[in-house]
């Protein structure tokens, strides 16, 4: 069996420094990762608005120079604002839903300023409720922890799933192909190669199935070629923050959906990295997520949350460091500061990302799984628990429709898999559950793919 890893010193792993040539190499693995989901919002906001391809170039580069900005603040930390977890924050895609009503609602022309001004609020209302949010820790005891956890794992498979066929319902052969190639280059590289090469199993993984794809014709240089070299976004660049009550109070709901969604990533962290997360932690982190959201509206950029596809990645990789987050969110800030070195991240094909997503985001269900297996199953009612909370969660996974006839609150919440799977297992606990907290203390629970 392989080993936790261990360290000579006092400090925790993920209060260590690793050497340099670690830190990029394991930033950019983190930003490959999360590329495709930081860009993806603003490609779909900018589209709505209207906005011409130089403008859409701009919101994106905003998009990733705030996101970078968020995960420094959530890994780094400022006083009471930061994680200082390896969590990397991007633009959630939960905010999307209004921000096209809102655009409905106003027109393109008019309706980025409602946009900013709902989204500034919503982050520093995010601020203010990180302390009172965070005491729900003690409602999340293994049982809930573990079933919320799988959940995240299982709602990001499809996305991977989405990938592979390049957004299409049908795998064509070569996206086949491509996404096969990439896994099995993973799980080869983890499973084969020792100490850090096997910790970037996955950006080896990344390469190698670009390369493959190259002379088959299914790497879109355009993105490279198109890209200007410098371009960073002004202050107020699309708009002056404009305050709309019903465009508001919209954002408030789906920010409280965001907290229930970040809180779930954190706890799954705090346990893959087997430092739980505390009360404290958990506000630290919410406080940044809202602040980062709050400061983003002045760059152009929109709501901050924490990333799953990238908790899967630490319990992948084991690199838990940090700091090697906090260098993928520089490498973010000069994304979006030169917008070229964006194109060549944006040269990984989908398909390509779709075959180390399986690998990944599976780890974060296998994490979730053995989370689980410290809950005690001798009572019955625990296991009805976690299969009812579970077939709650993945009813919006396998019917992205099930709730269109019902109210847009409703909607708000229900839609997301992780969301409606984290209520439905907090309920059914305090219904049906023992009476016991959260333990503070954990084992290892990271699922270990190599064998240094």
């Amino acid at each position: 069996m392989p080993s936790t890893p261990t360290t000579t010193t006092d400090v925790h792993p993920v209060d260590q420094r690793p050497p340099l040539p670690q830190l990029i190499a394991g930033g950019l693995q983190h930003v490959a990762a999360m590329y495709a989901g930081v860009v993806a919002p603003p490609l779909i906001i900018g589209a709505a608005v209207g906005l011409d391809p130089t403008q859409l170039s701009l919101l994106i580069s905003a998009s990733l120079f705030t996101a970078g900005l968020a995960t420094l603040l959530q890994t780094l930390g400022v006083w009471r604002f930061g994680a200082r977890l390896p969590l990397v924050n991007g633009v959630t895609f939960a905010t999307v839903a209004p921000v096209l009503a809102i655009v409905s609602q106003h027109g393109p022309q008019d309706s980025l300023g409602v946009i900013y001004g709902a989204t500034l609020v919503g982050g520093a209302l995010v601020v203010l409720a990180a302390p009172f949010f965070s005491r729900l820790t003690r409602f999340f005891p293994p049982l809930v922890t573990g079933t919320v956890i799988t959940l995240i794992g299982v709602s990001l498979l499809p996305v991977a799933v989405r990938w592979i066929s390049n957004q299409e319902d049908t795998v064509a052969p070569t996206g086949l192909l491509l996404a096969g190639v990439t896994m099995a280059s993973v799980l080869a590289f983890n499973r084969f190669l020792s100490g850090f090469w096997s910790r970037i199993a996955l950006l080896l993984g990344l390469v190698i199935g670009t390369l493959v794809a190259w002379p088959l014709g299914a790497v879109d240089t355009s993105t490279l070629a198109d890209a200007p070299t410098f371009g960073i976004v002004t202050p107020f660049h699309f708009g002056v923050p404009a305050f709309d009550i019903a465009a508001i109070v919209s954002m408030a709901i789906v920010m409280l959906v965001v907290m229930a969604e970040s809180t779930a990533d954190m706890l799954a962290l705090g346990e893959i990295v087997e430092k739980p997360t505390s009360e404290t932690t958990l506000a630290n982190g919410l406080r940044a997520d809202g602040f980062a959201t709050a400061v983003s509206t002045l760059f152009g950029g929109f709501a901050c949350t924490a990333f799953a596809q990238n908790v899967g990645l630490v319990a992948l990789t084991r690199m838990v460091s940090r700091y090697v987050v906090a260098a993928s969110g520089l490498i973010m800030v000069l994304l979006g500061m030169f917008p070229v070195t964006g194109g060549i991240v944006a040269l990984v094909p989908q398909p390509v990302l779709g075959g180390a997503g399986l690998v990944l985001f599976g780890s974060v269900a296998v994490s979730g799984v053995r989370t689980l297996a410290r809950a005690s199953f001798e009572r019955p009612a625990n296991t009805t628990i976690v299969a009812a909370a579970l077939g709650i969660g993945i009813i919006p996974i396998a019917s992205p429709t099930f709730y269109e006839s019902f109210p847009s609150a409703v909607q708000t919440v229900m839609d997301s898999g992780i969301s409606a799977g984290c209520i439905a297992a907090v309920v059914l606990n305090l219904i049906f559950g023992e009476r016991t907290r959260r333990p503070e203390t954990a084992g290892p629970l990271t699922p270990e793919l190599s064998q240094d």
